[in-house]
């Protein structure tokens, strides 16, 4: 049985002091204060209880110096007293030792833990009016449970060092600071607890602390409800790394630092979540309300992931992300915002599945420049402006998203790139506006009802639709603007209220397999000197002609199907549209030519027939047009040098015309691969030859547009997991009808490191070289002795890229010679002697691997005109002679490398 002790301020047998009776106290010991007021400062080291006689609220121990109550060892015990300290310093200290509080009351001071102090708190309340409620530093921790921490001075619990906290049914208030706050490697542990009505954040984590909250409030703080800025390692190798593995696998960490599960945020005068520097969090089935600033907000190199996350009625954005954060969120709400639902800045990265964005004063989802955003099965739905914006240099990859009542765009790509598959947009202003250099993909997409346009490709855009549906637009079903080049395969347009497809001025569509019904306009709209390639489609159903061809329209439509309507074709006479097997059934007037061996339909739903080498691009001319391949090859004879190239590139030119003609003749064309290995070292004409090899195959009829687009390892190969396919085929799309040049493709494939991202890339290509076959020259360049190496690298290389091309270096001569054409080019003479100095100055250069052929000579030019201009600079009035002469002392002295 315990000893018990009394303590009163009379009577015999008691203490007339706590600290009396502590002192004569053994292990066990039981001390009984009876109610009065104590001005004495205890020091408690042993296994002693100290418990008010007649319970709380009836003793009260004020300091007389000091703390009053200092734990310097043992496991002490306070019960149901009332403990004042002295204001400005700790009204309870622990040193050392395991100490519980159970009903207390402590004002006037901190109850402070620190070294490997253990504290245990049932039902306690802390009113530190000048300091913190609760401090534990070091490796000191603290168990609070049923407590109430009011009005502290600065923070209400406050961690620091490895401090460890837990909390359970407490409730943290009116602190001038944070409710909680925690720095170095900190942690802290909190379940259906409240946290709030403090002057800063409700929350604050910094260093390296971890936090768990669970079925806690955090509410009416003046700063965030929860502020996380952690410094040093991040969770991961790259913070994009983690959208797309969310839970730190690629870091080695199983749970990320901060975790909310079940907790409600509710009126902060700031954002409601703002996680900064490293910092990585995961909230799961919590809620978000009335915050001053966006409900969440990642920057930094942040990773946040959210999971069934409701965040609404907000004055703000309901998530935004900037610099380089990431953000993962699944099953997520966001609504009823004053601002836009998701918003992503700088380099910042998401990852949406299963979300739902409504109702927004701006657009659903703003993707500024330089942000990635990828979407899988989310609901987007009116929204006061765009459903989702692309900026320029901004990335989107949805699929199976639904995007309703925008008001002005579903999706709206100003100058970014994008990549819709499976997607529908429903009544919203236009369906689909494209306006980028990029070539966006939609595929299998849905848009109905649009109170615009349904798609509209504005200038210079290009675009691939593939198996797409436009049902019930209000103006035009698809509207491509002047110049823009779009290919579009398979699906349908139908009962557009205006045309179902318009192709403005200078426009270039390639059309294959599309039904065209129901237009209340024209079927098809070509405006003057617009062009084209139709094959395989059918227009029925057109209240005006279905299809109509403007002044100087140079159209080509093979076995084309026009049905039920009052007019087949309405042609300006200045119109040459081309029709070939083409037919027209159910039509009262007829003026388009027919061919009665075409097919009277083809069955919906089958593919288009497919496109051969020697098929007409789009904008076809009758053949009387001036034949431009004479002038290509005459501009390729005057390249310096490179006589094997010549050679090889008019051989392949041969090669390719006898395909053209064999399938014109209706004969099998021959096995045949166009792409090519250029092998030769920096500076030999490789790009320039590629360029010319593409306008010579669109030359031929066997690319749509011959332009070359110029990629390396940077532009094909990303920075975090499931970036470089994205990535290569948005590269990839730009080069469609022209030629993809990989130059340094070795680059690709380093030497020893099979799990480089950019063998991804490499099977990419591979794939998209066969999905293409047709439609894209690629061609891979790079040292010689480098290119075996990346051909061996992938068993799909080899067979695709059969034909080597060898760039030989210049030859002294050759690079005279290219500095001549630089000099006739830029109104430059060569006198005799510098012209003979210059051969004898790239005799003598070193041929190192920096040695940069044609770039070099360039570059001896550039120096040449440099010293040029310093010697005549000194001429008091120089002539149009010493203007123009280059002599040869304006011969550049040392050797000049790329």
């Amino acid at each position: 049985m315990s000893r018990v002790l009394r303590v009163a301020e009379r009577g015999w047998g008691t203490y007339r002091g706590i600290t009396a009776a502590v002192r004569e106290a053994g292990t066990g010991t039981v001390v009984l204060v009876a109610p009065g007021t104590y001005h004495e400062s205890l020091v408690l080291d042993g296994e002693v209880t100290v418990t008010a006689a007649k319970g709380p609220g009836t003793v009260r121990i004020t300091s007389a110096q000091g703390p009053a109550i200092s734990v310097v060892g043992g496991a002490p015990v306070l019960r149901d007293l009332d403990i004042e300290g002295k204001g400005g310093g700790p009204a309870v200290l622990l040193r050392a030792g395991r100490t519980a509080l159970h009903g207390c009351t402590v004002t006037k001071g901190a109850v402070e833990a620190a070294h490997d102090a253990r504290l245990a708190l049932h039902g306690c309340t802390l009113r530190a009016s000048g300091g913190d409620g609760l401090r534990l530093g070091s490796t000191a921790s603290a168990l609070m449970r049923e407590c109430l921490v009011d009005a502290a001075g600065r923070h209400g619990v406050h961690l620091a060092d490895a401090a460890r906290a837990e909390l359970d049914g407490t409730r943290v208030v009116g602190a001038a600071g944070c409710a909680v706050t925690a720095t170095g490697t900190a942690s802290v542990t909190a379940a259906h607890s409240f946290l709030g009505e403090c002057g800063e954040d409700a929350v604050r984590a910094a260093g390296q602390a971890r936090l768990l909250l669970r079925d806690c409030r955090l509410y009416d703080a003046a700063g965030h409800a929860l502020h996380a800025e952690h410094a040093g390692p991040g969770p991961g190798t790259a913070p994009a790394e983690n959208a797309a593995d969310p839970d730190g696998a690629a870091a080695g960490r199983a749970e990320p630092r901060i975790r909310l599960e079940r907790c409600e945020i509710l009126r902060t005068g700031r954002e409601g979540v703002l996680l900064a520097g490293t910092s990585d969090a995961r909230l799961a089935d919590c809620a978000v309300g009335e915050t001053g600033s966006a409900a969440l907000h990642a920057v930094g190199d942040a990773v946040l992931v959210l999971d069934r996350v409701r965040a609404v009625d907000l004055g703000e954005t309901a998530l935004a992300a900037g610099e380089r954060a990431a953000v993962r969120a699944t099953g997520c709400t966001f609504a009823r915002v004053e601002g836009n639902a998701v918003y992503l800045r700088d380099a910042s990265a998401a990852v949406l599945t299963g979300c739902t964005l409504s109702h927004t004063t701006l657009d659903l989802l703003h993707l500024a420049a330089g942000t990635r955003a990828e979407l899988q099965d989310c609901t987007l739905a009116d929204g006061a402006r765009h459903g989702i914006r692309v900026e320029p240099g901004a990335r989107l990859a949805a699929r199976a998203a639904t995007v309703e009542r925008a008001a002005l765009c579903g999706v709206d790509v100003a100058g970014g790139d994008a990549e819709l598959r499976g997607c529908t947009l429903a009544a919203c202003g236009t369906g689909v506006r494209l306006d980028t250099r990029h070539r966006p993909l939609l595929d299998g997409c849905e848009v109905r009802a649009a109170t615009g346009n349904g798609v509209h490709l504005a200038r210079n855009t290009g675009a691939l639709l593939a198996d797409c549906t436009v049902d019930g637009a209000a103006t035009a079903g698809v509207r491509l603007d002047e110049d823009s080049e779009a290919w579009i395969d398979g699906g349908a347009v139908t009962g557009a209220r205006g045309s179902g497809l318009v192709v403005w001025t200078g426009a270039r569509p390639r059309v294959r397999g599309l039904r065209i019904a129901g237009a209340g306009k024209n079927g098809v709209y070509l405006h003057d000197a617009a062009a084209g390639l139709f094959e395989d489609c059918e227009v029925s159903g057109a209240g005006y002609p279905a299809l109509y061809a403007g002044p100087r329209v140079q159209a080509v439509f093979r076995r084309c199907l026009v049905a039920d309507s009052g007019e087949d074709l309405s042609a300006d006479d200045t119109a040459a549209p081309v029709f070939a097997q083409c037919r027209s059934t159910g039509v009262d007037t007829v003026s388009m030519p027919q061919d009665e061996s075409a097919p009277t339909a083809r069955p919906h739903g089958l593919a288009p027939a497919p496109h051969t080498p020697g098929a007409a691009a789009p904008g076809d001319v009758p053949e009387a047009a001036e034949d431009p391949l004479p002038t290509l090859l005459a501009e390729l004879d005057r390249l310096v040098g490179l006589e094997r190239v010549k050679a090889d590139i008019a051989s392949l030119t041969k090669v390719m015309r006898l395909v053209k003609q064999r399938e014109e003749a209706g004969l099998q064309p021959p096995p045949l691969s166009r792409h090519l290995v250029f092998a030769g070292n920096p500076g030999t004409g490789k790009t320039t030859v590629a360029r010319l090899y593409g306008r010579l195959l669109a030359g031929l009829g066997m690319l749509a547009h011959g332009h070359l687009v110029e990629a390396d390892r940077g532009a094909l190969v990303g920075e975090y997991v499931g970036h470089t396919a994205p990535k290569t085929t948005a590269v990839f799309r730009r080069a469609l009808g022209g030629v993809l040049f990989v130059d340094e493709a070795y680059a690709l494939v380093p030497h020893n490191q099979p799990s480089d991202f950019g063998h991804e890339a490499v099977a990419t290509l591979v794939k998209l070289m066969e999905d293409h076959r047709d439609d894209v020259i690629v061609i891979v360049a790079g040292y010689p002795e480098d290119m075996d190496r990346f051909l061996a690298s992938n068993p799909g290389l080899a067979s695709r890229f059969t034909r080597t091309l060898s760039f030989d270096d210049y030859t002294s001569t050759d690079l005279v010679h290219i500095v001549e054409h630089q000099a006739r080019s830029h109104q430059y003479r060569l006198h005799e002697e510098t012209v003979a100095g210059l051969r004898a100055y790239f005799d003598g250069v070193e041929r190192t691997e920096r040695f940069g052929n044609g770039r070099t000579a360039r570059q001896v030019f550039q120096r040449m005109t440099e010293l040029h201009a310093e010697r005549v600079a000194d001429l008091a009035d120089p002539g149009p002679e010493a203007l123009t002469l280059v002599l040869p002392e304006d011969l550049p002295r040392t050797a000049v490398h790329s």
